[in-house]
């Protein structure tokens, strides 16, 4: 086994014998859901106007709870040390910890999105691009989560600080995920979709550097 698939297994691993952070994702995510159609009303027409952004926000919201402890966890007890020496690249360390995050949290979000959908009344089809547009946008969360989570490392109370810093930097993949479901609504292809993919795939891409780049800072200080 690389090293790279030994550093994602073992992150697998640890999410799921901790269990809260993917537990609490998908809790914030179905209250949310469950919430904003008692706020809002009985009003089908109203909540599958609404339910697509919704949603979307929810997701990111809920992926963000679990993502201040991407890096934290291993520079409190020093594993994050050990992997900045080891064979394995802290980009490459990155991207493992990256896909374990999405691996547990937000591809399971995404699962349970067609499930909350009828709560909002959405169509079979609005269903089906809110359940494509988050397995294609969530992992750019994990990606862009995973840099402010290099930025926060050895900051009390970081997690705090987290969500102000990432919230502005996705704005783009809620408001384009937002879009392509609106565009099933409405029957109209407005383009949304491939521009919430082309930002996924270059947000993606490019994390790994960047939140390596913030954990040598951090590890350097």
């Amino acid at each position: 086994m690389t090293p790279f698939f030994a550093l994602l297994g073992r992150d697998l691993r640890l999410s799921v014998r901790e269990g809260g952070g993917a537990a609490l994702a998908l809790g914030f995510f179905a209250l949310v859901a469950t919430l904003v159609p008692l706020g809002v009303g009985p009003d089908l027409v109203l909540l599958s106007k609404v339910g697509g952004g919704i949603l979307w926000v929810g997701a990111v919201l809920a992926a963000l709870l679990s993502l201040d402890r991407l890096f934290q966890a291993d520079y409190e007890d020093g594993s994050l040390d050990l992997i900045a020496v080891s064979p394995l690249s802290l980009e490459a360390a990155a991207a493992a910890k990256i896909a374990a995050h999405w691996l547990s949290t937000g591809l399971p979000l995404t699962l349970l999105s067609p499930l909350l959908a009828l709560m909002f009344g959405l169509p079979l089809a609005a269903s089906l691009m809110l359940f494509l547009s988050l397995l294609v946008g969530t992992p750019v969360v994990s990606a862009v989560g995973a840099i402010g989570a290099s930025l926060i490392l050895g900051l009390r109370r970081g997690g705090l600080l987290l969500p102000l810093i990432m919230l502005p930097l996705l704005t783009p993949a809620v408001i384009f995920g937002a879009g392509t479901v609106s565009a099933a609504l409405n029957g109209m292809p407005n383009g949304a979709f491939e521009i919430l993919a082309a930002f996924s795939f270059a947000g993606t891409l490019l994390s790994p550097f960047v939140a390596a780049a913030g954990v040598r800072l951090n590890l350097a200080g």
